[in-house]
């Protein structure tokens, strides 16, 4: 049987590429495609993959935070993030959130097809070219880690202010988050307190510095 997969990627040609590339191995079909983490979260609930193949700075929904609804709703589905970032930190937040593999997009084509099938087989796969600083980080960790978006934040704050970095106004959060305007409010307001920035400049930083974003300031 083949392996189905879903690519999750918010840049077209990427998708096309490695839809193209993957079509050539025997044993692999592409079964979706997404542009967002929101949109691969339906898909894979929908669709049921054996593999999602997925970025991290995405819009609407980071693939951090997508992973973990994926694996929290759909626990056979295996995750493979492919990732321009090589920092131990996205790294560690990814297999926390139930990544099977983490590889860079500049690693050779012959190595993804190996970590897909890897993951397949129930197994991990960790680039070599990121492992020293993964094992690192997890080996040296002190007893209290350095707090970040994903161990300060509720995921619904997390949602909200990925939302806000991407320049949504409260309405479009509410609409999107299936939640009403006033609750939007509360959930920017307590998430700003928390982290004790007050402006859009500062979220917009911090969002990026923590994975949740790839938006400009």
């Amino acid at each position: 049987m083949s392996i189905r997969i879903i690519l999750a990627d918010d840049h077209d040609i990427v998708r096309h590429g490695l839809c193209q590339a993957l079509l050539q191995e025997e044993d692999m079909e592409i079964v979706g495609q997404a542009g967002d983490g929101r949109s691969t979260v339906a898909m894979a609930r929908k669709l049921l993959p054996d593999v999602v193949l997925m970025d991290i700075s995405m819009p609407n929904l980071n693939g951090i935070d997508a992973t973990r609804e994926i694996r929290r709703e759909t626990p056979r589905v295996r995750v493979v993030a492919l990732s321009m970032h090589a920092a131990p930190k996205r790294v560690t937040e990814m297999f926390r959130a139930g990544a099977s593999a983490y590889l860079l997009k500049a690693c050779d084509f012959s190595e993804l097809v190996r970590a897909i099938r890897t993951v397949v087989d129930g197994k991990t796969y960790v680039s070599p070219s990121i492992s020293d600083g993964f094992v690192n980080e997890m080996m040296y960790a002190t007893e209290k880690p350095e707090p970040t978006a994903f161990s300060l934040l509720t995921h619904r704050e997390r949602e909200v202010l990925q939302l806000v970095t991407e320049g949504r106004t409260t309405r479009e959060m509410a609409s999107c988050l299936h939640i009403s305007p006033k609750t939007v409010e509360a959930q920017r307001l307590r998430m700003m307190n928390k982290l004790g920035i007050g402006n859009v400049v500062k979220l917009t930083k911090y969002a990026i510095q923590e994975g949740l974003t790839s938006a400009e300031p």
